[in-house]
């Protein structure tokens, strides 16, 4: 069992940054592949962005590409999402979750376990 926690949401200002990081516990970290997915109210969960196990490989939903960076710092169990230029729309819960062996997949059916997420608000 991995278990997720979220942390470093907030409300921000259009055009400024936030960085939201999710720790792991539980069994081994190893070989998992870290998502960052976000609901939105009225809305289906999305993907926004993954990362794999190496860190090697990372895959970005395009509303996110040139703003928002994912990392990960395996030695911490973390992964982190830097989110800059923020907009309105962004505005969201998003939800760290994990997934073995899958590379820097968006689909959110293959992740087997999620964080319980965090708030994000950006003000216009």
């Amino acid at each position: 069992q991995v278990q997720l926690v979220e942390s470093g949401g907030g409300l921000v200002q259009a055009g400024g940054s936030l960085r939201v990081s999710c720790a792991a516990s539980g069994r081994t970290f190893t070989g998992y592949t870290m998502g960052w997915f976000r609901q939105a109210p009225g809305k289906e969960r999305q993907f926004v962005s993954a990362i794999s196990w190496t860190g090697s490989s990372t895959n970005y939903a395009d509303s996110v590409k040139g703003r928002f960076t994912i990392s990960r710092d395996n030695a911490k169990n973390t992964v982190y999402l830097q989110m800059n230029s923020l907009r309105p729309e962004d505005t969201a819960v998003y939800y760290c979750a994990a997934g073995l062996g899958l590379g820097s997949s968006g689909m959110k059916h293959l992740y087997s376990y999620w964080g319980q997420g965090t708030q994000v608000t950006v003000s216009s």
